[in-house]
């Protein structure tokens, strides 16, 4: 069982906007121990922690570990198993005198982003393969194998799957970047440039960015949405998303900081808004340009692959004509060797052609593709800012409006004599639109401060773009010195 000790350290040194204790204050409590630094170490080692937080079961195997090194034990948690009645207590001092180790509240910077890209690469990576199933001579359906690195799992998904959970996490996560998903179908008439089995691949990589994305977003990845999508294997998985999402709600009403968010906003957020809002849509109209201009040079490498490879193919047809010539062909001898030399010449061209469709690959996977991911989160950036000025700011004046012709009916009923019922009704009316409004203020405090937080996640990626060039430059270097 678990002392009455235990439960006194962690009320005294747990976080009080939150349920879990942070890694810094526990820190603290292992330098009042007076235990070795090896000791600790170990210690640290098999205990859990998580965004820089342990939870209520974790602080309690610490304390349980550092009782045992305080006596002398190895603080291995095997040895744990063998306290069958009541975990061992550690010599710590009084429960309230620990409550100085806690940070405030207020010290938390809970506005800012800690990550870096490359925390944010390593989350995890998803692949998304095409799995074809034909009926008839046309593809008819279309299923994706999505293996997630992290979770160490595949899962079959249709494209179905990839709508519903778009619909759900964008209801979760209303007031963040949640990116698009490509078109279901190809446009009559608009996409008439290209195949279906070219639309369907393209589909694919849309796809894979897409869920990449969500798979590496600080907020999303630890959400359960997430790793239902990514890691249920049932026959309904669409019905378990919208379950999930049932029991949990938006953001707005499971963040613990929700209603607090204007008391962590700056003074002048509407102005960085602004700003940070032109620059990025700058930085994605540039952007935009020069995927186009990568596009078309990945295209030309292909097409100069299949050039020379025709260009081949066209000499060794010729090398090996094995037709006599006339003897008036004065020159016979001298064509005979041509011929044999042109053959030779036509394998030169193969690997030649061979070079040149490496380069367009490299130019499409690590150029093109990288630029579209890019992208698909800068779109998905300006999407939001729409959602946030016609969305909440909207509804919010809708309702200021409505509350206002409420209180001029209200003024007309107690001038103009009316029936008691309903005046009270309006009374009644007045104070829902109130507390609606109230609502929605604080939901709109809370939208800027993840569009605070969002921005913030637009600058982590943007280092991505000198890796992009980097590999643009390297691949244009490699061919030429291939050539």
């Amino acid at each position: 069982s678990v002392p009455a000790y235990y439960r006194e350290v962690y009320e005294a040194i747990r976080c009080r906007t939150d349920e879990r204790v942070q890694v810094e204050v526990f820190q603290r409590l292992l330098q009042r121990t007076d235990l070795s630094k090896a000791v600790l170490g170990q210690i640290a080692e098999h205990v859990d922690s998580t965004d820089g937080f342990l939870s209520k079961l974790s602080l309690y195997k610490a304390l349980a570990l550092i009782a045992l090194a305080q006596q002398g034990k190895q603080p291995s948690p095997n040895l744990l198993e063998n306290c069958i009645q009541e975990l061992p207590k550690p010599q710590l001092g009084e429960p309230r005198d620990l409550s100085a180790l806690r940070m405030q509240p207020a010290q938390e910077d809970v506005l800012t982003v800690s990550q870096t890209l490359d925390k944010l690469l390593v989350r995890d990576t998803v692949q998304v393969e095409l799995i074809p199933e034909k009926k008839g001579l046309f593809l008819k359906h279309v299923e994706y194998q999505v293996t997630s690195q992290r979770y160490k799992i595949s899962v079959y998904r249709r494209y179905s799957d990839f709508d519903v959970f778009h619909e759900v996490l964008l209801q979760r996560f209303a007031y963040r970047v949640v990116p698009a998903l490509p078109p279901k179908r190809m446009l009559k008439g608009v996409l008439t440039s290209i195949s279906e089995r070219e639309f369907i691949e393209g589909r694919r990589r849309a796809l894979g960015r897409f869920i990449n994305l969500v798979a590496r977003h600080p907020f999303f990845s630890e959400d359960e949405l997430v790793k239902t999508f990514l890691t249920f294997n049932g026959s309904d998985v669409q019905t378990k998303l919208r379950d999930t999402y049932k029991k949990t709600g938006d953001e707005f009403m499971t963040n613990r900081i929700a209603t607090l968010a204007k008391e962590y906003l700056p003074a002048d957020i509407q102005a960085q808004f602004s700003t940070s809002r032109e620059l990025i849509r700058n930085i994605h109209n540039s952007f935009h340009k020069l995927r186009d201009r990568a596009e078309k040079m990945a295209e030309r490498s292909r097409e100069n692959a299949t050039d020379l490879l025709m260009f081949g193919r066209e000499l060794s047809t010729l090398g090996s004509d094995a037709s006599s010539l006339p003897s008036l062909a004065s020159s016979q001898s001298t064509w005979g060797t041509l011929r044999q030399s042109l053959k030779s010449l036509s394998v030169e061209f193969a690997v030649l052609s061979d070079k040149a469709a490496q380069q367009g690959r490299r130019e499409e996977d690590d150029v093109v593709e990288k630029l579209n991911l890019f992208l698909d989160l800068l779109q998905s950036y300006r999407d939001l800012c729409e959602r946030h000025e016609k969305g909440v700011l909207h509804e919010h004046q809708r309702a200021l409006h409505k509350y206002s012709v409420m209180k001029r009916q209200m003024m007309s009923a107690t001038v103009q004599p009316k029936e008691q019922a309903s005046v009270e009704q309006l009374e009644s009316r007045i104070v829902q639109q109130e507390n609606a409004i109230q609502t929605m203020e604080l939901r709109n405090y809370f939208s800027l401060f993840c569009l605070h937080q969002e921005t913030q996640l637009i600058f982590i990626y943007l280092p991505i773009t000198s890796h992009i060039l980097g590999a643009f430059v390297n691949s244009q270097v490699q061919g030429h010195r291939e050539v």
